[in-house]
């Protein structure tokens, strides 16, 4: 029987491999082991994330990867200003909810990781660029999900930490002017991978219905 899918289409079990990255990434946080991250394993999610599309392919990304404890404590100090902050801005029952919440994993992941874009690169006009400007750190953002995916099929996990000011990443790193922060993850062999996000699980927020997030032809048009 012809496969559904078409000639191009990977095999069935890799179709299912692809998915499963997908359905089973998680944000993680409290799940990190003191296991080592060899340096053979993070160069082929680094290299998976160098894969990812980019406009123009101007490949604007810089991985800064950080294993050393001073390097991390100066993030998290810089974390937990940033989280005080943010707790201030919710509700008290909410604000109790939040602070109950491990959001963070980053002086637990053996490896740490400030990902980046260079806004300068490959000059100032490029293909597909020349009208939506900020297409270049969409494409870095890309390269952060091939990571998470690649990582999570090579059984490592990956919690990214928005909870940080810019200002103290480009401070802590040295970064210059037209270099721009787009993620600061957290990366390492874990305990085990939940089964839901846990927000989710914490009912923070729930699913959202796909059916309700699709419209036909025009907004709203369903």
């Amino acid at each position: 029987m012809e496969d559904p899918a078409g000639p191009h289409a990977f095999s069935a079990p890799h179709r299912e491999g692809v998915y499963k990255a997908i359905f089973e990434r998680r944000d993680i946080r409290a799940q990190f082991v003191d296991t080592p991250v060899e340096d053979e394993l993070l160069d082929r999610v680094l290299l998976a994330a160098h894969h990812a599309p980019s406009v123009g392919f101007m490949q604007p990304w810089n991985f800064v990867v950080i294993r050393d404890p001073a390097t991390k404590e100066r993030v998290h100090a810089a974390f937990l200003r940033a989280h005080e902050e943010s707790a201030a801005m919710f509700d008290e029952k909410r604000r109790r909810k939040y602070c109950s919440f491990k959001l963070e994993g980053i002086r637990e992941a053996p490896v740490n990781l400030l990902v980046t874009c260079d806004r300068s690169r490959s000059g100032p006009v490029v293909i597909g660029r020349t009208v939506q400007p900020d297409m270049d750190i969409y494409s870095t953002v890309c390269a952060v999900q091939n990571l998470w995916l690649a990582a999570r099929a090579e059984g490592l996990g990956v919690g990214w930490v928005s909870i940080i000011h810019e200002q103290d990443l480009r401070e802590i790193f040295g970064l210059p002017k037209e270099i721009e922060v787009i993620a600061y993850l957290c990366l390492g062999h874990v305990s085990h991978f939940p089964e839901r996000p846990e927000l989710e699980k914490a009912g923070w927020l729930p699913r959202l219905e796909l059916e309700k997030l699709v419209f036909r032809e025009q907004w709203g048009q369903r």
